[in-house]
This record gives C-alpha cells, sequence and structure tokens, in this order.
C-alpha cells in the first residue's frame, strides 16, 4: 500500500530502523551456532547476529581467525564464543553442541555452513578420495549438526538454515562432486522440514551465487577472475559479498520467516534466471 501522507514517513521510517536505533533486537536473548563460522559467509553471518543481540558461537577448524571473529564480535559489545570443531567428525559436532549450551544455556539458530570446495576438474581428474572428504564436510556434516543440535533446537522451537549452491541447480563444468554435495544439502533441507514441522523447528536454506570470498577466489581461480564472470554473467554485473548472505541467513531465521520451511532462497545476482 503506497503512503501519501508524508507526515507518516519518520514512524515508518523509525519502525524500519529498528534495532539500530535502540529498539528491540531481532535476536536478543537468542544464542545462535554458526559453523565455519571464522572466514567469510560464517564469519559476516555470526557478526550480523551479534549486532541482533544473539549470543554467537563460532565452531570453525581455523583456530586464530575463529578467535580473532570472537574478539571482534566482543569488541563491538557482543556476545560470542570460539570452538574449535570439524564438522566431519561427529565427536567434534557432539562437542560443538554441548559447548554452545553450557557457555550460553540453549540453542536456538544454527547456520549450517561449514562447507569446501574439494577438488575441482573433470571427472577423469578426479579421485574417489576427493569425493568422500567434499561428502564427509559438505553433507555429512550438515547432517551431523543437524541430528545432534535437533533435541535443543525442538526446546526452543528454534531453527536451521544451511548453506547450499547455485551450482546445485545450473551445470558448470568442473563440478560435479561440489555441485552433488550441495545438491544434497537442498534435498536433505526439504526433507528436514517435513519432518521436523511438527516439532516447531524450520530448517530452510540459502543458495549463493559467485561471493567475494576466500573460497569464491579459489573457486573461480582467482577474486580478479571471479569478478569477470560476473560481470560477463549475472544480470546484475557484480558478484556478492558475504554481508549479503548473512542477511537472507538473518531473515530465513527470524520470526519475519515464521510460516517459511523447506525453501531454499537463491542470492546470486540473477544467475539462475536466465
Amino acid at each position: 500500500m503506497a503512503c501519501k501522507d508524508a507526515s507518516l514517513w519518520p514512524g515508518l521510517l523509525e519502525g524500519a530502523r529498528g534495532s539500530h536505533d535502540g529498539g528491540m533486537q531481532t535476536f536478543q536473548g537468542k544464542v545462535v551456532l554458526v559453523t565455519g563460522g571464522s572466514v567469510g559467509i560464517g564469519r559476516s553471518a555470526a557478526e550480523a547476529f551479534a549486532r541482533e543481540g544473539a549470543a554467537v558461537v563460532i565452531a570453525a577448524r581455523r583456530e586464530i581467525e575463529g578467535i580473532a571473529a570472537v574478539k571482534s564480535i566482543q569488541a563491538s559489545g557482543g556476545k560470542a564464543s570460539f570452538v574449535r570443531a570439524d564438522v566431519a567428525s561427529e565427536a567434534d559436532v557432539i562437542a560443538m553442541i554441548a559447548h554452545a549450551v553450557k557457555t550460553f544455556g540453549r540453542l536456538d539458530v544454527v547456520f549450517n555452513n561449514a562447507g569446501v570446495e574439494g577438488k575441482l576438474g573433470p571427472i577423469e581428474s578426479l579421485a574417489a578420495a576427493d569425493f568422500d572428504t567434499t561428502f564427509a564436510v559438505n553433507v555429512r556434516g550438515t547432517w551431523l549438526v543437524m541430528k545432534h543440535a535437533l533435541p535443543h533446537l525442538t526446546a526452543t522451537k528454534g531453527a536451521i538454515v544451511n548453506n547450499s549452491s547455485v551450482a546445485a541447480d545450473l551445470g558448470m563444468a568442473g563440478t560435479t562432486i561440489y555441485a552433488a554435495s550441495k545438491g544434497a544439502i537442498i534435498s536433505m533441507t526439504r526433507t528436514a522440514a517435513i519432518e521436523l514441522a511438527p516439532t516447531g523447528v524450520r530448517v530452510n536454506a540459502v543458495s549463493p551465487g559467485p561471493i567475494a570470498t576466500d573460497m569464491g577466489g579459489r573457486f573461480f581461480g582467482s577474486l580478479e577472475n571471479m569478478h569477470g564472470f560476473a560481470k560477463a554473467n549475472l544480470p546484475l554485473g557484480v558478484a556478492g559479498h558475504p554481508e549479503d548472505i548473512a542477511a537472507a541467513v538473518l531473515y530465513l531465521a527470524s520470526p519475519d520467516a515464521k510460516f517459511l520451511t523447506g525453501q531454499t532462497l537463491t542470492i546470486d545476482g540473477g544467475m539462475s534466471s536466465k
């Protein structure tokens, strides 16, 4: 509905600004676990959740970067804790979730972000071990985190957001293993959403296109190559940034998306629309 009365605009804008002007923060009192939260999309999401009032647990294999991310959040007045974990290890996943609950008392949101691009190239150049390594992190890891977080998320009627990729939906030469692993995440998201709906736990996914991160640079050979690809192939003509994905993750985890489950939100600059 259009607003014809300009005198109403200040009030509308005040409401839109919300927590940034001292209002209620969306995730105040909530506890969020971000896997692979030390760099890139994961770190951006962790920082965004903290700005919105959440206590954030960053889980990652990269300890130095993970601790730096926590210190950055704390320096801005947020609450955060780091736990070193490899999501391909069930023991690590169990310990990681126990750490989150012990440290902050509950668990409301899981962002299953940990993932690897693995080895890329033609099928004949890849080994079975390459397949196993990629699937261990991207698929097994996502499944393990959902499984072991579920009792705590059921108690809070929480939300899960999984990280897929536009590569799951588009044919991209050299990505057979990676694309298959991300396609599996979309399938797991859809099925888990149906299974968990009676518990009040929502499960959705994000599907990023080319994003300016270290992993994005590796995927395309360099960030320069990625930006060139985006200019030539994306309707918007530019690559995305981690903050673009973080914003979508926060939406899917928020009460604003309370009627949304089993869906994959694609954020790719229009790449998949062509």
